[in-house]
């Protein structure tokens, strides 16, 4: 089933297929003020993760937002599902295959006219552009300011190609932002133009259909066309239209709420961050490049849209496209391979779990120096057989407990490039990763795996024992 392209779409399919996934809170909030965060906080302490829709927030003025705040969209992973067209239970393996599957094609996006694209309904330009008008959420204690966590679009000055990318943005004056960039691929593209001491434009996407978002954080090599990539993870071309500041030079997704145009200035470096990041944990402050604001454009009702950093709805929203794309990776190298998770024990970066069908001993090593390879972010991989389920991480510990001998079976790989945010780092760049073998070997007897004969179970229906309201109230573990 094919997705549609825009917020509104997803939201009133969201609300048809799980309507206690989606709640609508009234009640006046103030973003800035950790108000939002603090119900994320209580609602997770409670382990649960509904996606809110804040709809009377305060702006960074302290009055009335014209924006509803969109929140915690992406923290189950069968709202994930539900967005690529999917059943919402299809939120395991089904949902890492899928995204595979998309992830291997490209799909060119369509323009359209400036007077067809919702996001030109309001046009404000320089002095009359103000990010204060925003309902901008500040996360957690030490953040110096709110911060804008969406994705920000550069496009390479050489070849052309679009990169989008979720970064923040520190709101640092009603026109100025501080952006920090890891060095991967939109540091590169600025790189490039600071190097010649230009600007480099950027645009800042918030508030699209999830499927844009989760196409945004696909693994492609550098020079990928983000925005074709991201069409095929949507299921259909990604529709574009020009910039209010470069014009057709640079094309911005039409079917955006909201978008924001500036550049970040060359040579250029202010104060930035502490930030809650993904890893639970304060990225620390340093200098990082600005961005100077030249336009704002939205829809005349737009929502407003954050990630919950450090928590789940970011943590779910990373770990999808990465299953995909190493998916694949690993499949050009061990065809057995069955299944990648990256739990959200490991913040859905730092962990990966890999499932192969192994015929030949060697092959759990190059599944695991393939998704290091592939993706800077993995720090632990463990690679168990095919008959433990990677979704449940007490199988996966079970298999490091009774097939692992530590001196035969880890690698520890030193002096690797690393995430800077991981708090563990000794260097900014530089880390240690390990490899677990967690698989039975192949050339030589291992014990067999304990089981309820097949026929038995089938024999035995546990409702002919048990009644279905006795079941139900059983508690579960």
């Amino acid at each position: 089933m094919a997705v549609t392209n825009n917020l509104r779409d997803f939201l009133n399919r969201l609300e048809e297929r799980l309507p206690n996934d989606f709640i609508h809170i009234g009640r006046t909030v103030a973003p800035d003020r950790y108000d939002v965060t603090a119900l994320l906080q209580h609602l997770e302490n409670e382990k649960r993760f509904p996606a809110l829709l804040f709809e009377n927030p305060l702006n960074l003025k302290g009055k009335a937002s014209a924006f509803p705040l969109l929140s915690n969209l992406f923290a189950t992973r069968r709202r994930c599902a539900v967005s690529l067209g999917l059943e919402p239970e299809d939120e395991a393996l089904p949902l890492s295959l899928e995204y595979a599957k998309r992830e291997e094609k490209l799909i060119a996006p369509v323009v359209i006219p400036k007077r067809e694209a919702r996001v030109k309904e309001v046009v404000k330009l320089g002095e009359d552009a103000d990010l204060f008008e925003f309902p901008v959420v500040r996360h957690h204690a030490m953040d110096p300011a709110p911060y804008i966590d969406m994705t920000p679009v550069m496009k390479d000055p050489e070849e052309g190609f679009y990169n989008v990318a979720f970064l923040r943005n520190m709101i640092q004056g009603k026109r100025r932002l501080g952006i920090h960039m890891s060095p991967r691929h939109n540091w590169q593209i600025h790189r490039k133009n600071e190097e010649k001491k230009r600007p480099t434009p950027v645009a800042i996407v918030i508030s699209h259909h999830p499927a844009f978002y989760l196409g945004a954080l696909n693994v492609s090599p550098f020079g990928v066309d983000d925005y074709s990539r991201i069409g095929a993870i949507m299921g259909m071309p990604l529709r574009l239209t020009a910039s209010e500041t470069w014009g057709e030079e640079f094309m911005v997704p039409a079917d955006a709420e909201i978008i924001i145009e500036g550049h970040v200035l060359p040579n250029i470096r202010e104060v930035e961050a502490p930030f809650g990041e993904f890893t639970g944990y304060y990225g620390p402050q340093r200098l990082r490049p600005v961005i100077e604001v030249a336009a704002i454009t939205h829809r005349r009702d737009a929502i407003f849209q954050h990630v919950f950093v450090g928590h789940r709805d970011n943590w779910v929203l990373g770990g999808i496209p990465k299953e995909g794309s190493l998916f694949n990776l690993i499949r050009g190298i061990v065809p057995t391979v069955k299944a990648v998770y990256f739990p959200i024990s490991g913040c859905c970066r730092l962990h990966c779990y890999i499932s192969i069908d192994k015929k030949i001993d060697g092959e759990t090593k190059q599944a695991a120096l393939a998704a290091l390879a592939g993706c800077d972010f993995v720090k632990h991989v463990v690679v168990v057989d095919a008959d433990v389920n990677i979704y449940n991480e007490e199988e996966v510990l079970w298999a490091i407990a009774t097939r692992v001998q530590a001196v035969e079976d880890v690698d520890i790989i030193k002096n690797v490039k690393g995430n800077t945010l991981d708090p563990s780092q000794t260097d900014d760049i530089m880390t240690t990763k390990m490899i677990i073998d967690a698989t039975c070997p192949v050339q030589k007897p291992f014990a067999a795996r304990v089981e309820v004969p097949k026929e038995a179970l089938e024999r035995i229906k546990l409702e002919d024992f048990i009644s279905r309201p006795v079941l139900d109230r059983l508690p579960k573990i």
